[in-house]
């Protein structure tokens, strides 16, 4: 489903102005999830908008900002700390609940992790919380910048280089770092918990997984990232991840979407109003589920096909399978068929050269409707085979229903 995005501000724990971006799904969103990124990084990082993105795709709201000092918000990253990045959560949380509907969900990538894992007993409607490749100690850290330690406390202050940037850290941090000890939070968190690690993480070992999912209660989950690395960068990795989320979730979330359950199939095709906006409906064919919906434009989320979007691919599906089946009965070498389907409406007496001039002429002034279809042939095919397969692709089933008239019967069930 396609969805949308606004860029807003929030202030910050420190007073700073933060950055953030907030993706909506198409419809009223199920549930509202926070997500916080990992230590130095950003909202934008690729893992954080492929989970959000996939995540909206599932009838989620994300809202992920920077931290304060980082990205595109305003402070100082030197002045930051573990504790302050768990109280720009909050903050996050507090705008969110005065601006749109709390977070259900709170999502921690690395020390984000961490930081969720704090701040979900001070957000009082968190149901659920995710950690992805999180510490279980937010002291873990300071592995990263093991070699500045000694001048961090020498002198107050060291620059150190992380993921190919620099960043100062003074005495504050790790000092915060240190004394934060994340298990009693771990320990009283009574939502549900997801644990997600990859075995071959490099950067934070699983025995830090391991960690987070002893020191918590039940209901708890385990997930291994087989084969990714720390910052999830193959997108693949990321959307599976997502994927988790989502699913997993559902069991513990109240529904805010107020839409109604797709009907059995009782028919064999089941169309029914979603109830949510005034178009968007659940169409149920046998085992098969999606949405029809209309565009923004008129009033709708454009959260699904449009019913002439459903015609139109009805036509293309008919006319691709058509060309298949004969191309492979008389041995054509056809490698793929695409089929582009456009929709419009002209005046009958437009028509007039076309072969439907019979069945218009009656209508001049009138409208009719027309599809332009343009197929696309792959493979070594000659002129006369691309012409044979033009004319197979009039003899469509589908296409000969639109063309001729057909009988619609209604009756009340």
């Amino acid at each position: 489903m396609p969805s949308k995005h606004e860029r807003i501000q929030f202030l910050g724990s420190q007073g700073d102005e933060l950055a953030a971006r907030l993706d909506l799904p198409a419809g009223p969103p199920i549930a509202m999830a926070l997500f916080a990124h990992c230590f130095t990084c950003g909202k934008d990082i690729r893992a954080a908008s492929e989970i959000a993105s996939r995540l909206t795709d599932r009838g989620f709201a994300v809202l992920r900002f920077d931290f304060t000092g980082l990205g595109s918000s305003e402070g100082e990253f030197a002045n930051t700390n573990f504790t302050s990045n768990v109280d720009d959560l909050v903050a996050a949380a507090k705008w969110l609940r005065e601006r749109f509907v709390a977070p259900q969900v709170l999502i921690g990538h690395s020390l984000g992790g961490a930081a969720v894992l704090v701040a979900a007993s001070r957000i009082p409607e968190v149901d659920a919380v995710v950690t992805i490749g999180a510490p279980s100690d937010a002291a873990h850290l300071t592995e990263l910048f093991a070699e500045s330690i000694d001048e961090i406390c020498e002198v107050g202050e060291a620059t150190v280089t992380l993921a190919g940037r620099t960043f100062a850290i003074r005495d504050q941090f790790v000092q915060d770092l240190e004394s934060s000890s994340i298990s009693a939070d771990i320990a009283a968190f009574r939502g549900a918990l997801l644990v997600m690690h990859s075995p071959t993480d490099e950067t934070v070992s699983i025995d830090q997984a391991a960690g987070i999912y002893a020191a918590a209660g039940h209901p708890k989950s385990f997930v291994a990232l087989d084969g990714a690395d720390h910052l999830l960068g193959r997108k693949a990795d990321a959307q599976y991840a997502a994927e988790i989320i989502a699913a997993w979730a559902g069991r513990y979330l109240e529904d805010l979407s107020g839409s109604e359950p797709a009907p059995e199939p009782t028919a064999q095709v089941v169309v029914a109003e979603t109830t949510q906006g005034l178009f968007l409906n659940h169409v149920v064919m046998g085992s098969h589920r999606l949405l029809a919906d209309e565009p923004e434009s008129i009033g709708g989320f454009d959260a699904g096909p449009s019913p002439y979007d459903l015609l139109g691919a009805a036509l293309g599906a008919c006319t691709s399978m058509t060309l298949r089946m004969y191309a492979d009965r008389k041995r054509l070498p056809l490698d793929r068929v695409t089929v582009e389907i456009s929709h419009d409406r002209i005046h009958a007496d437009d028509a007039s050269a076309d072969a439907h001039d019979a069945a218009t002429s009656e209508r001049q002034g009138a409208q009719i409707d027309r599809f332009t279809r343009r197929l696309r042939l792959d493979g070594d095919l000659d002129d006369a085979m691309r012409s044979s397969l033009k004319k197979i692709a009039d003899r469509c089933p589908v296409h000969r229903t639109l063309e001729a008239s057909s009988r619609i019967e209604t009756e009340l069930a």
